[in-house]
């Protein structure tokens, strides 16, 4: 007697320590919680189960009674188990569950037993643990879950089977007929359940109950003392679990719930994110925009600590940029200059307009020509491409003549002018029929020489 209840001291010991380890899974190792209890607070933490399914004693029995059916590989299936429970999440992956269960254990007729019966009421408290949360799968299974489960049960056994007389004895009592025996037991099992709507979903439940205090065989009678007072019983059930609660529909098992160690990392992520951006430098002159009072400085202008650029005179110009912009004003003011000069050359600025049918420049247009003279003297290194232009009067082949004859006129002109012929070259365009025909001031405007600078 005494190593049965010690077994069963160490049992529940065992049992409460386990649920301990795994509702301390939800803590932190500094107590805080490892979910977002704001999180955990609006969502269905009562559920509601009803299930009916099958128990099959499986010992202990007196000779001649059995529960099962030789004759099948899995034997008969009856419908004597009647489940109602509820339970109470105390976090995302802890509970308690509490429940009232009824089992009529008989034989199966016709499988060859004698007859028994025998009336089991039991009330059961057990911890649950929902196995997606604590294994972190709830995206996984999806509408899938599963539970584990297990505790203490309290039974009441009531014999139903009828007393056998025995020779001698007529008040026999040998199957405890009308008698109940109360003994306890631990259970323990798994839930697969299948969610079909927000708040409701189907399970089937597979538990073992072992009991630690059973006088009574499952037929009746008393135990053989080799049985040392255990006895087992396996149920089989299907049901329905419906939660409930103040917080909108969704079943507590698949609500979702905001990871609090997810939200400090987030949280972690930001500040770090915060930081690299303070560290930033987006001027590149070494002072982290934080600190940078001026955050656009010229890139290679020395900065003080404050970002600023050094300005010792106070005039608004940094005094390093100040000395370049003096020395390169003047070069670039001149490259300017030229660049612009040549600019005007190339795109048709400079001209020299002929009459019609004439190679001689008109007196008024001899301008482009000392233009040109003007920019070759100042610009030893540059050479000039002379272009000549025809109206459309007159053939086309008569107008290239023509055109070609406009340019070398001019070109000998810059060469008895000092220029060298080496930095001269003539083309023609031909006719220029960018102008209407009939218009004599427009014809004006195609008879020409233009030139290009050529480096």
């Amino acid at each position: 007697m005494k190593k049965i209840t010690l077994s069963f001291l160490l049992v529940l010991v065992f049992n409460f320590s386990f649920a301990q380890k795994i509702q301390k899974a939800d803590f932190n190792g500094d107590k805080k919680r490892s979910y977002n209890k704001a999180s955990f607070d609006s969502i269905n933490k009562w559920t509601l189960e009803l299930s009916v399914g099958q128990s099959k004693g499986v010992r202990p029995y007196s000779e001649g009674y059995y529960s099962g059916n030789p004759n099948r590989f899995f034997g008969d299936a009856q419908l004597n188990n009647y489940n109602i429970g509820i339970r109470h999440m105390l976090t995302p992956k802890f509970g308690l569950k509490a429940n009232l269960q009824y089992d009529k254990i008989n034989n199966i007729p016709g499988n060859g037993s004698l007859p028994f019966h025998m009336d089991v009421y039991s009330f059961g408290i057990q911890a649950i643990i929902n196995a997606s949360r604590l294994l972190g799968a709830e995206d996984t299974f999806g509408r899938f879950n599963f539970l584990f489960h297990g505790g203490v049960v309290f039974e009441g056994m009531k014999s139903q089977t009828a007393n056998t007389p025995v020779l001698g004895e007529p008040e026999s009592h040998n199957q405890n007929y009308g008698i109940t025996e109360y003994n306890g037991g631990l259970i323990l099992g798994i839930t697969p359940e299948f969610r079909i709507a927000k708040n409701l979903a189907v399970f089937l439940d597979v538990s073992n109950l072992t009991n630690y205090r059973q006088h009574f065989n499952w037929d009746g009678s008393y135990s053989d003392t080799k049985n040392n007072l255990s006895g087992q019983i396996i149920t089989t059930s299907l049901g329905l679990s419906f939660s409930f609660g103040s917080h909108g529909k969704m079943h507590g098992d698949w609500a979702k719930i905001a990871d609090q160690r997810n939200e400090e990392i987030e949280a972690l992520n930001k500040r770090v994110g915060d930081m690299e951006t303070l560290m930033n430098d987006s001027d590149k002159d070494g002072v982290p925009d934080y600190l940078d009072q001026e955050n656009n400085s010229v890139a290679g202008v020395a900065v003080d600590s404050r970002g600023k650029m050094v300005d010792i005179n106070r005039n608004g110009v940094p005094d390093e940029l100040e000395r370049y912009i003096e020395k390169s004003t003047k070069e670039t003011s001149e490259k300017s200059n030229v660049d612009m000069i040549k600019r005007l050359i190339n795109e048709g600025f400079v001209s020299t307009y002929f009459e019609t049918s004439k190679t001689q420049p008109t007196d008024v247009s001899t301008e482009g020509i000392d233009f040109i003279l003007t920019y070759l003297r100042n610009n030893p290194t540059a050479n000039v491409e002379i272009i000549g232009h025809a109206d459309e009067i007159g053939s086309t082949d008569s107008n290239n003549v023509l055109a070609t004859a406009r340019a070398e006129n001019v070109k000998k002109t810059l060469i008895k002018a000092g220029v060298s012929p080496s930095r001269l070259s003539i083309a023609s365009k031909g006719e220029d029929s960018s102008v209407e025909i009939g218009s004599d001031a427009a014809r004006r405007l195609v008879r020409r020489v233009t030139f290009r600078v050529e480096k």
